[in-house]
């Protein structure tokens, strides 16, 4: 545990993902070109290194929780209560690596057993006017888990990685009832048992937990093939300051509102999320992977939108523009490069745009949905690059995280954001928000990809590479950050699936109107009364 507490204050992700963190030399000097000189920022931070204030939990508090879950399990040290006191965003990590920052820290971690201790530790936190921040993976970008007091004297990080259970397993009805804390690759091994997946691949799956995925509404990589994962959602069981709290008892129901719909996206603030009841499916015996170029970005998401619209959408679908296309083909060192820049322009793509299409099934079914996708590409006039590039892309997907550590290592501000718009705005939405940024930071790189497709829309995802502000770093992002959410309002959601946190609040009311707001403050004040759940968060 120590270890990994030690690692999560330096890197965002796996101490073996940190060794592994390194810009190829060609890489950096192919970013110098771009967007200006880069130079090497410090080395993140020991712990030791980094000033944090004595917890402010009581006496009489401290001892319901330890009366609870034990005192083993009420972690007051300085490395327990920082590694979970932020998330993953860029303006996260970079306080991380600051001995000098200012951020909120827990006055305690406080580790549950399982749903019936989670529902006495909020009754404790309740006597005793305690916040409480759940935690999962802590893989938040938008201030998710940032331990805001909201107020209160004290407040906790309720860790749930001790609720790793898989509860049951209805196999004839699909249904597989997991606790909140089992993470992703944990959560497929246990199904995998049963010959079951869940098939929910988000790029934080390694760290990421089943109650984070419920509280944050998140999708998935293959989500055109599996649904996001608030389709997934049969049922839920939270614990609440005012009691337990159960929903789902049919496969459909018209008995009022869906109220399990209420409880996912919840964010932590109206209740703690301590089971998910989930659809599964059997384990594919087959996944095929591969690659195509398009002629440009209008063309590349026109053909994207026919697939959606004829049902013909992979499993995986995912459009990169020409800025990222050219990205993965200069850090991308798996790829013969040359070779296929001149086998795409001898084809008439010379800007291309790469779409990473997978489909996971059956052998039949797969072969006889990729020839249907196949054929519609090709009308689009889509130049197939082949299995290489699906493959090195599949292989490659969680490198991410990893890429951004040695990114930060050289003094680069890389951070994303995300929306969705219906297809009438998804141009105009992803110019907006380009100039925005650029407009912000100046000398930058801003690319975009589809990375999730509907029959009415499509997600963007946006990734920014520009010279950190030496002077001025977080506010540097806050700005540019403030900039496209504000080219965002109006035309698409502040948040396809990175929720709305800290970071998106200021924005929701644009997107749900003022009664809707209003609406899930009552919702929170029948259900936390006294206002302990998750403070700052949401509403």
């Amino acid at each position: 545990m120590n270890a990994l507490i030690d690692h999560r204050l330096r890197r965002s992700w796996t101490p073996e993902a940190a060794d592994a963190a390194q810009l190829p030399v060609r890489a950096a000097r192919w970013l110098d070109q771009r967007i200006g000189p880069i130079a090497p920022s410090a080395a993140p931070e020991a712990n030791e290194s980094v000033k944090i204030p004595s917890p402010k939990l009581s006496e009489a508090a401290s001892d319901a929780l330890a009366k609870v879950v034990g005192a083993e399990n009420v972690l007051v040290d300085d490395a327990a209560r920082l590694a979970r006191a932020t998330g993953l965003s860029y303006l996260d990590l970079l306080r991380r690596r600051s001995p000098t920052a200012d951020f909120p820290v827990p006055d305690a971690v406080v580790l549950p057993a399982g749903p019936d201790e989670v529902q006495a530790v909020l009754e404790a936190c309740v006597r005793h006017d305690v916040g409480v921040v759940p935690f999962g993976g802590g893989t938040s970008v938008v201030g998710g888990v940032a331990a805001l007091r909201g107020g209160k004297t004290a407040v906790i990080a309720l860790d749930l990685v001790r609720l790793d259970v898989l509860v049951s397993v209805d196999a004839e009805s699909r249904i597989a009832v997991l606790q909140a804390g089992v993470r992703g690759p944990e959560a497929e091994r246990l199904l995998g048992e049963h010959g079951l997946t869940l098939g929910h691949i988000p790029q934080s799956f390694e760290r990421a937990t089943i109650g984070g995925f419920a509280a944050t509404r998140s999708a998935g990589q293959a989500s055109s093939g599996y649904g996001r994962f608030e389709d997934m959602v049969t049922g839920v069981r939270l614990a609440t300051p005012r009691g337990e709290w159960k929903l789902g008892v049919a496969p459909a129901s018209a008995a009022g509102p869906d109220l399990r719909q209420l409880a996912v996206g919840s964010e932590g603030t109206l209740g703690v999320i301590t089971e998910v009841a989930l659809r599964v499916r059997p384990q594919p015996p087959v996944r095929r992977y591969e690659g195509y170029a398009l002629p440009g970005w209008a063309a590349g998401a026109a053909a994207v939108r026919d697939l959606a619209q004829h049902h013909a959408l992979a499993d995986v679908t995912r459009l990169s523009d020409v800025d990222e296309t050219e990205v993965s083909l200069a850090l991308n060192a798996g790829l013969k490069t040359t070779a296929l820049r001149r086998y795409l322009a001898a084809r008439g793509v010379r800007r291309p745009c790469f779409l990473i299409v997978g489909w996971e099934g059956t052998a039949h079914d797969v072969a006889l949905r990729r020839r249907e996708t196949a054929r519609r590409l090709k009308a689009a006039g889509a130049v197939r690059v082949g299995k290489a590039l699906g493959e090195s892309w599949r292989h490659g997907r969680f490198a991410g995280p990893r890429q951004r550590d040695a990114l930060l290592d050289r003094g680069v501000c890389v951070e994303t954001l995300e929306t969705a718009a219906y297809w009438s705005n998804v141009d105009e939405l992803c110019d907006d928000v380009r100039a925005a940024l650029t407009a912000s930071l100046g000398r930058s790189i801003v690319m975009c990809h589809i990375s999730h497709a509907y029959e009415t829309g499509a997600s963007l995802y946006f990734t920014v590479l520009t010279a950190r502000d030496g002077s001025d770093p977080i506010g540097q992002w806050q700005r540019a950050k403030a900039a496209a959410c504000e080219a965002i309002s109006g035309l698409g959601t502040i948040s396809h699936h990175h929720a709305v946190g800290v970071d998106h609040a200021p924005y929701l009311a644009a997107e749900i109107g003022s009664l809707g707001v209003e609406v899930l403050r009552a919702a929170k004040s029948v259900v936390d009364p006294t206002g302990i759940l998750n403070p700052g968060k949401l509403v």
